[in-house]
Protein backbone atom coordinates (compact mmCIF):
# COMPACT_ATOMS: atom_id res chain seq x y z
CA UNK A 1 0.00 0.00 0.00
CA UNK A 2 1.32 3.43 -0.91
CA UNK A 3 2.49 5.72 1.87
CA UNK A 4 1.71 8.74 -0.31
CA UNK A 5 -1.23 11.04 0.29
CA UNK A 6 -3.71 11.44 -2.61
CA UNK A 7 -2.60 15.07 -3.13
CA UNK A 8 0.98 14.56 -1.96
CA UNK A 9 2.46 16.86 -4.62
CA UNK A 10 -0.26 19.49 -4.85
CA UNK A 11 1.36 22.83 -5.69
CA UNK A 12 4.66 21.12 -6.58
CA UNK A 13 6.44 20.84 -9.93
CA UNK A 14 8.78 18.07 -11.06
CA UNK A 15 11.10 18.20 -14.05
CA UNK A 16 11.94 14.76 -15.46
CA UNK A 17 14.58 14.00 -18.09
CA UNK A 18 14.15 10.93 -20.27
CA UNK A 19 10.42 11.45 -19.77
CA UNK A 20 9.10 10.08 -23.06
CA UNK A 21 8.88 6.45 -21.98
CA UNK A 22 9.88 3.90 -19.35
CA UNK A 23 10.64 5.04 -15.83
CA UNK A 24 10.44 8.73 -16.72
CA UNK A 25 6.95 8.51 -18.21
CA UNK A 26 5.68 6.38 -15.32
CA UNK A 27 7.04 8.81 -12.75
CA UNK A 28 5.33 11.67 -14.60
CA UNK A 29 1.96 9.89 -14.59
CA UNK A 30 2.21 9.01 -10.91
CA UNK A 31 3.33 12.52 -9.91
CA UNK A 32 0.34 14.09 -11.66
CA UNK A 33 -1.97 11.44 -10.18
CA UNK A 34 -0.83 12.65 -6.76
CA UNK A 35 -1.64 16.27 -7.51
CA UNK A 36 1.59 17.60 -8.99
CA UNK A 37 2.60 19.17 -12.30
CA UNK A 38 5.39 17.90 -14.53
CA UNK A 39 7.90 19.29 -17.01
CA UNK A 40 8.70 16.53 -19.50
CA UNK A 41 12.15 16.69 -21.10
CA UNK A 42 13.41 14.26 -23.71
CA UNK A 43 14.21 13.51 -27.33
CA UNK A 44 11.02 11.99 -28.71
CA UNK A 45 8.63 14.86 -29.46
CA UNK A 46 5.75 12.65 -30.56
CA UNK A 47 5.81 10.59 -27.37
CA UNK A 48 6.36 13.66 -25.19
CA UNK A 49 3.41 15.40 -26.82
CA UNK A 50 1.20 12.31 -26.38
CA UNK A 51 2.11 12.06 -22.71
CA UNK A 52 1.53 15.77 -22.15
CA UNK A 53 -1.88 15.50 -23.84
CA UNK A 54 -2.73 12.53 -21.63
CA UNK A 55 -1.80 14.45 -18.48
CA UNK A 56 -3.56 17.63 -19.54
CA UNK A 57 -2.83 21.06 -18.10
CA UNK A 58 -0.62 19.50 -15.42
CA UNK A 59 2.10 18.76 -17.98
CA UNK A 60 4.22 20.53 -20.58
CA UNK A 61 7.14 19.22 -22.61
CA UNK A 62 10.47 20.37 -24.04
CA UNK A 63 12.70 18.56 -26.50
CA UNK A 64 16.32 18.57 -25.35
CA UNK A 65 19.43 16.41 -25.57
CA UNK A 66 21.20 16.17 -22.22
CA UNK A 67 24.49 15.92 -24.13
CA UNK A 68 24.01 19.59 -24.99
CA UNK A 69 24.52 22.17 -22.26
CA UNK A 70 22.64 24.76 -24.31
CA UNK A 71 19.59 22.55 -24.86
CA UNK A 72 19.55 21.29 -21.28
CA UNK A 73 19.77 24.77 -19.76
CA UNK A 74 17.19 26.15 -22.16
CA UNK A 75 14.68 23.41 -21.35
CA UNK A 76 15.16 23.71 -17.59
CA UNK A 77 14.90 27.50 -17.59
CA UNK A 78 11.84 27.39 -19.86
CA UNK A 79 10.13 24.82 -17.66
CA UNK A 80 10.81 26.88 -14.52
CA UNK A 81 9.42 29.98 -16.23
CA UNK A 82 6.34 28.12 -17.49
CA UNK A 83 5.39 26.65 -14.11
CA UNK A 84 6.87 29.37 -11.93
CA UNK A 85 9.00 26.97 -9.90
CA UNK A 86 10.79 23.60 -9.81
CA UNK A 87 10.52 21.57 -6.61
CA UNK A 88 11.77 18.19 -7.79
CA UNK A 89 14.17 17.25 -10.57
CA UNK A 90 14.57 13.63 -11.64
CA UNK A 91 17.77 13.16 -13.66
CA UNK A 92 16.59 10.00 -15.38
CA UNK A 93 17.80 10.14 -19.01
CA UNK A 94 19.95 7.10 -19.72
CA UNK A 95 21.07 4.67 -22.41
CA UNK A 96 23.06 1.43 -22.64
CA UNK A 97 25.41 -0.08 -25.21
CA UNK A 98 26.09 -3.70 -26.02
CA UNK A 99 29.52 -5.26 -26.10
CA UNK A 100 32.67 -5.88 -24.10
CA UNK A 101 35.43 -3.28 -23.84
CA UNK A 102 37.48 -4.96 -26.55
CA UNK A 103 34.65 -4.92 -29.08
CA UNK A 104 32.47 -1.91 -28.33
CA UNK A 105 32.82 1.03 -30.68
CA UNK A 106 34.57 4.05 -29.16
CA UNK A 107 31.68 6.33 -30.07
CA UNK A 108 29.13 4.05 -28.44
CA UNK A 109 31.09 3.87 -25.17
CA UNK A 110 31.60 7.63 -25.10
CA UNK A 111 27.93 8.27 -25.85
CA UNK A 112 26.82 6.24 -22.81
CA UNK A 113 29.16 8.24 -20.58
CA UNK A 114 28.00 11.52 -22.09
CA UNK A 115 24.30 10.79 -21.58
CA UNK A 116 24.37 8.90 -18.27
CA UNK A 117 27.11 10.83 -16.47
CA UNK A 118 27.70 14.15 -18.21
CA UNK A 119 23.96 14.46 -18.78
CA UNK A 120 23.35 14.22 -15.04
CA UNK A 121 26.03 16.86 -14.48
CA UNK A 122 24.37 19.23 -16.95
CA UNK A 123 20.90 18.61 -15.56
CA UNK A 124 22.08 19.22 -12.00
CA UNK A 125 24.14 22.30 -12.84
CA UNK A 126 21.32 24.15 -14.56
CA UNK A 127 18.58 22.96 -12.20
CA UNK A 128 20.33 23.96 -8.97
CA UNK A 129 19.47 27.70 -9.17
CA UNK A 130 15.78 26.80 -9.45
CA UNK A 131 15.97 24.18 -6.71
CA UNK A 132 17.77 26.68 -4.48
CA UNK A 133 14.82 29.04 -4.88
CA UNK A 134 12.34 26.33 -3.82
CA UNK A 135 14.65 24.53 -1.35
CA UNK A 136 14.01 21.56 -3.61
CA UNK A 137 15.24 18.05 -4.21
CA UNK A 138 17.24 16.43 -7.01
CA UNK A 139 17.03 12.67 -7.56
CA UNK A 140 19.77 11.11 -9.69
CA UNK A 141 18.71 7.82 -11.25
CA UNK A 142 21.73 5.58 -10.91
CA UNK A 143 21.40 1.78 -10.92
CA UNK A 144 22.15 -1.50 -9.23
CA UNK A 145 24.97 -1.48 -11.80
CA UNK A 146 26.71 1.25 -9.79
CA UNK A 147 27.96 -1.43 -7.42
CA UNK A 148 27.08 -4.75 -9.10
CA UNK A 149 28.73 -5.02 -12.49
CA UNK A 150 28.12 -7.42 -15.37
CA UNK A 151 30.47 -8.25 -18.25
CA UNK A 152 29.31 -6.69 -21.50
CA UNK A 153 27.85 -3.62 -19.80
CA UNK A 154 31.08 -1.91 -18.81
CA UNK A 155 30.10 1.47 -20.25
CA UNK A 156 26.76 1.41 -18.44
CA UNK A 157 28.34 0.30 -15.16
CA UNK A 158 31.03 2.97 -15.39
CA UNK A 159 28.47 5.69 -16.08
CA UNK A 160 26.20 4.66 -13.21
CA UNK A 161 29.06 4.34 -10.72
CA UNK A 162 30.16 7.77 -11.90
CA UNK A 163 26.81 9.42 -11.43
CA UNK A 164 26.56 7.90 -7.96
CA UNK A 165 29.88 9.52 -7.01
CA UNK A 166 28.81 12.77 -8.65
CA UNK A 167 25.55 12.84 -6.67
CA UNK A 168 27.28 12.16 -3.34
CA UNK A 169 29.77 14.98 -3.91
CA UNK A 170 27.00 17.28 -5.16
CA UNK A 171 24.95 16.55 -2.04
CA UNK A 172 27.74 18.06 0.06
CA UNK A 173 28.12 21.04 -2.25
CA UNK A 174 24.50 22.19 -2.16
CA UNK A 175 23.45 21.28 1.39
CA UNK A 176 24.05 24.84 2.59
CA UNK A 177 21.69 26.07 -0.15
CA UNK A 178 18.82 24.04 1.27
CA UNK A 179 18.89 21.64 -1.69
CA UNK A 180 18.82 17.88 -1.05
CA UNK A 181 20.30 15.33 -3.47
CA UNK A 182 19.22 11.69 -3.54
CA UNK A 183 20.15 8.59 -5.50
CA UNK A 184 17.86 5.98 -7.00
CA UNK A 185 19.23 2.48 -7.63
CA UNK A 186 16.80 0.41 -9.71
CA UNK A 187 17.63 -3.19 -10.49
CA UNK A 188 16.15 -4.55 -13.73
CA UNK A 189 12.94 -2.71 -14.54
CA UNK A 190 10.42 -3.85 -17.16
CA UNK A 191 11.22 -1.17 -19.73
CA UNK A 192 12.29 -1.17 -23.38
CA UNK A 193 15.96 -1.10 -22.48
CA UNK A 194 15.73 -4.41 -20.54
CA UNK A 195 13.22 -6.17 -22.79
CA UNK A 196 15.21 -5.37 -25.93
CA UNK A 197 18.50 -6.47 -24.37
CA UNK A 198 17.06 -9.84 -23.43
CA UNK A 199 15.46 -10.24 -26.87
CA UNK A 200 18.69 -9.32 -28.69
CA UNK A 201 21.10 -11.23 -26.48
CA UNK A 202 20.01 -14.67 -25.17
CA UNK A 203 23.27 -15.02 -23.24
CA UNK A 204 22.55 -11.81 -21.34
CA UNK A 205 19.22 -13.28 -20.24
CA UNK A 206 20.93 -16.53 -19.23
CA UNK A 207 23.55 -14.65 -17.18
CA UNK A 208 20.83 -12.77 -15.30
CA UNK A 209 19.11 -16.03 -14.31
CA UNK A 210 22.32 -17.18 -12.58
CA UNK A 211 22.80 -14.01 -10.56
CA UNK A 212 21.69 -13.72 -6.91
CA UNK A 213 18.49 -11.92 -5.94
CA UNK A 214 17.50 -9.18 -6.78
CA UNK A 215 19.68 -9.09 -9.92
CA UNK A 216 17.83 -12.13 -11.32
CA UNK A 217 14.39 -10.51 -11.13
CA UNK A 218 12.52 -7.78 -12.98
CA UNK A 219 10.34 -5.13 -11.32
CA UNK A 220 7.36 -3.57 -13.06
CA UNK A 221 7.75 0.08 -13.98
CA UNK A 222 4.74 1.21 -11.93
CA UNK A 223 6.29 -0.15 -8.73
CA UNK A 224 9.53 1.61 -9.61
CA UNK A 225 7.69 4.91 -10.12
CA UNK A 226 5.90 4.51 -6.80
CA UNK A 227 9.20 3.98 -4.98
CA UNK A 228 10.65 7.06 -6.68
CA UNK A 229 7.66 9.16 -5.64
CA UNK A 230 8.13 8.08 -2.02
CA UNK A 231 11.75 9.16 -2.39
CA UNK A 232 10.68 12.56 -3.69
CA UNK A 233 8.12 13.04 -0.92
CA UNK A 234 10.55 12.08 1.85
CA UNK A 235 13.65 13.60 0.22
CA UNK A 236 15.45 10.31 0.68
CA UNK A 237 19.22 9.95 0.37
CA UNK A 238 18.78 6.56 -1.33
CA UNK A 239 15.90 4.88 -3.13
CA UNK A 240 16.32 1.16 -3.86
CA UNK A 241 14.08 -0.69 -6.35
CA UNK A 242 13.36 -3.28 -5.13
CA UNK A 243 14.39 -2.66 -1.53
CA UNK A 244 16.68 -5.71 -1.61
CA UNK A 245 19.10 -3.73 -3.81
CA UNK A 246 20.21 -2.24 -0.50
CA UNK A 247 21.87 -5.59 0.27
CA UNK A 248 23.86 -5.38 -2.95
CA UNK A 249 25.15 -1.99 -1.86
CA UNK A 250 26.15 -3.24 1.58
CA UNK A 251 27.80 -6.39 0.20
CA UNK A 252 29.65 -4.88 -2.77
CA UNK A 253 33.06 -5.16 -1.09
CA UNK A 254 32.59 -8.91 -0.65
CA UNK A 255 31.08 -9.41 -4.11
CA UNK A 256 34.09 -7.71 -5.69
CA UNK A 257 36.62 -9.46 -3.45
CA UNK A 258 39.03 -12.31 -4.32
CA UNK A 259 36.71 -14.68 -2.44
CA UNK A 260 34.09 -14.51 -5.20
CA UNK A 261 36.46 -14.39 -8.16
CA UNK A 262 36.58 -18.18 -8.78
CA UNK A 263 32.80 -18.23 -9.22
CA UNK A 264 32.80 -15.13 -11.43
CA UNK A 265 35.58 -16.52 -13.58
CA UNK A 266 33.74 -19.82 -13.98
CA UNK A 267 30.55 -17.98 -14.92
CA UNK A 268 32.19 -15.72 -17.49
CA UNK A 269 34.53 -18.25 -19.12
CA UNK A 270 31.82 -19.35 -21.53
CA UNK A 271 29.24 -16.61 -21.28
CA UNK A 272 31.52 -13.73 -22.30
CA UNK A 273 32.63 -15.33 -25.61
CA UNK A 274 29.00 -16.25 -26.31
CA UNK A 275 27.89 -12.71 -25.55
CA UNK A 276 30.55 -11.27 -27.85
CA UNK A 277 29.43 -13.58 -30.67
CA UNK A 278 25.83 -12.49 -30.24
CA UNK A 279 26.74 -8.80 -30.27
CA UNK A 280 28.86 -9.29 -33.40
CA UNK A 281 26.06 -11.19 -35.14
CA UNK A 282 23.60 -8.48 -34.16
CA UNK A 283 25.65 -6.02 -36.18
CA UNK A 284 25.06 -3.05 -33.86
CA UNK A 285 26.54 -2.09 -30.54
CA UNK A 286 24.28 0.70 -29.42
CA UNK A 287 20.89 0.38 -27.82
CA UNK A 288 19.08 3.28 -26.21
CA UNK A 289 15.75 3.52 -24.45
CA UNK A 290 15.42 6.92 -26.08
CA UNK A 291 17.01 7.89 -29.41
CA UNK A 292 20.14 9.97 -29.23
CA UNK A 293 20.71 12.70 -31.77
CA UNK A 294 24.02 13.17 -33.49
CA UNK A 295 26.25 15.45 -31.46
CA UNK A 296 26.36 18.94 -32.88
CA UNK A 297 29.66 20.17 -34.24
Amino acid sequence: MSSLKPQQFRGKVALITGAARGIGASVARAYVAHGGRVALVGLEPDLLAQLADELGESAAWWQADVRSSEETKSAIDAAAAHFGRLDHVVANAGIASYGTVRQIEDEAFERVIDVNLNGVFRTAKYAIPHLQASKGYLLVVSSLAAFSNIAGLSSYSASKAGNEALAIALRQEVAHLGVKVGLCHPSWIDTDIVRNAEADLPTFKAIRRRLPYPANTTTDVETCAERILVGLAKRKSRVYVPRAVLLANWSKAFVNSPATWPYVRLLTRKTVPALEREVTALGRFHHAHTPVTQKKQ
